[in-house]
């Protein structure tokens, strides 16, 4: 009974941490390319009472044996880099990718994070930013008077700009594709950062090495499902309920002993 006590502890201690990752994923549904994460479980150790397999009595085996587990405790956040529905939007500098693949931008302290947004905007000297202010990498410089922007599906960006009627090319949005996104490390704004698990970035123009490619004009909202996580929130919510009752059930059990009269 003490035992269940503390499994049922760790369980709920699991789900509490579960439903964290539930609501930032609700909170985040209309976050553009936002990508929604799931709580991988594992079970704790286990008091092994009598070992399966071993010899019994009069020559024989041991069928299953008796083990009791301790519990079960949160190994992993996994996020799931599923693609996003597209919102078309008109924006010349809104940019979407299709397939795999991420754009790069640089952090004021010189280092490049990787995002799947790709609402930009122009700062004042024309460069292509992030919401932050961050720029494109590589860096993107439109002329201070283009008329139209055109973003291809394989990253050739062209203006026109006044008093010219053909366009002229300006740059190339490269992407990053990592052999294991879900090794990326979350730094908030919509960035990653590379690490050890992830491997490092391969760069690419869109459409070569496995890069997915640009659409001008749509963003890729977030990848969540309100239903799908209205859904975990009522298992997360009956689980961490179960095991609450556990609790209670092992104290009434315990409290039965202890009132015991010879």
């Amino acid at each position: 009974m003490i035992r269940a006590l503390y499994s049922s502890a760790s369980g709920m201690q699991a789900q509490q941490l579960n439903l964290d990752a539930i609501a930032n994923n609700l909170s985040n549904v209309n976050t553009a390319g936002f990508k929604r994460t799931r709580v991988d479980f594992q079970d704790l150790l286990y008091q092994t009472i009598r070992t399966p397999g071993t010899a019994g009595s009069q020559g024989t085996t041991i069928p299953t044996g008796i083990q009791v587990g301790h519990g079960t405790r949160p190994v992993a956040t996994q996020r799931m880099f599923s693609q996003g529905d597209f919102q078309q939007t008109e924006n010349p500098l809104d940019m979407v990718i299709e397939g795999s693949g991420f754009f790069q931008v640089i952090r004021p302290d010189g280092t490049t994070a990787y995002t799947r947004s790709g609402a930009f905007k122009r700062d004042g000297t024309g460069r292509v930013v992030t919401s932050d202010g961050f720029p494109m990498q590589p860096n993107l410089t439109l002329p201070t008077d283009a008329t139209s922007i055109t973003v291809g599906t394989d990253g050739v960006v062209s203006v026109t700009v006044a008093g010219q009627t053909s366009a002229q090319q300006v740059g190339t949005i490269q992407l990053a594709r990592f052999v294991n996104p879900a090794g990326l490390l979350s730094v908030g704004r919509s960035l990653f950062t590379p690490t050890l698990a992830s491997g490092d970035p391969v760069v690419a123009n869109p459409g070569t090495d496995g890069m997915g490619t640009l659409s001008q004009g749509f963003l890729e909202m977030s990848n969540v499902k309100v239903v799908d996580e209205m859904v975990a929130m009522i298992t997360s919510q009956r689980a961490y309920e179960a095991n609450s009752k556990a609790i209670q059930t092992a104290d009434e059990m315990l409290s039965m002993a202890n009132n015991m009269r010879r």
